[in-house]
């Protein structure tokens, strides 16, 4: 018996104390953003500095939230407890905007970030289709009518995109200088696409001797 208890407590998955998120790693972002020029400088073709700023404060919270789903496809975390961390991350990342010149910013920031959470959701839940060339189509059809139909079409693909699927580059290199919500969001799923192949590796060990 006692063999068989040691066998069972070797398969059972360790449990993490991963802070994924907090609210001092958001404000910390926030303050970056807020020191950080946006203004051109005509001897430079380079991006303002702010810009750049905003861009890895984007990053940064599409891996946070990306580590989350890594760590339930690894076992680690059951499917209420994903649910539960990725509801904590959102919590301060969808909170109401600072008011003054950030405001804008950050709700820039924050718009793509409604189908990055939406689309985990959706993995979690299991239920999603594949399509994704139909999912596109049938998004660009109702981005104008209804925001809360498009988001949850963009949320299966970003839920495909999450369980392997290539996406979504090429449905949106067309359209980059008018584009819509939903170019927004794909722009988001080829960034969640690219985090994921990033964190092919995480969390795949324990760090302890084999």
């Amino acid at each position: 018996m006692a063999k068989k208890a040691s066998k069972k407590a070797e398969e059972e998955p360790l449990k993490l104390f991963y802070i994924f998120y907090n609210q001092e790693r958001w404000d910390n972002w926030v303050k970056s953003l807020g020191e950080a020029s946006f203004e051109l400088d005509p001897k430079s073709d380079e991006m303002p500095d702010g810009f750049r700023v905003l861009d890895s404060f984007s990053v940064d919270i599409t891996l946070a939230v990306l580590k989350i789903i890594k760590l339930y496809q690894n076992k680690r975390f059951s499917q209420e407890e994903a649910l539960d961390k990725l509801m904590q991350v959102e919590a301060i990342v969808m909170s109401a905007a600072p008011k003054g010149d950030l405001e804008e910013l950050i709700e820039l920031l924050q718009l793509p970030k409604l189908v990055l959470f939406a689309s985990c959701r959706r993995y979690l839940s299991g239920e999603f289709d594949k399509d994704i060339k139909t999912l596109v189509k049938k998004g660009r059809e109702v981005i104008d009518k209804d925001m809360e139909q498009a988001l949850d079409i963009a949320s299966s693909i970003g839920a495909s995109v999450i369980d392997g699927a290539a996406c979504c580059g090429k449905y949106v290199k067309d359209d980059l200088e008018n584009p819509t919500l939903l170019d927004e969001w794909l722009i988001e799923c080829e960034r969640m696409y690219e985090a994921m192949g990033s964190l092919k590796n995480f969390d795949e060990s324990t760090g302890e001797d084999e």
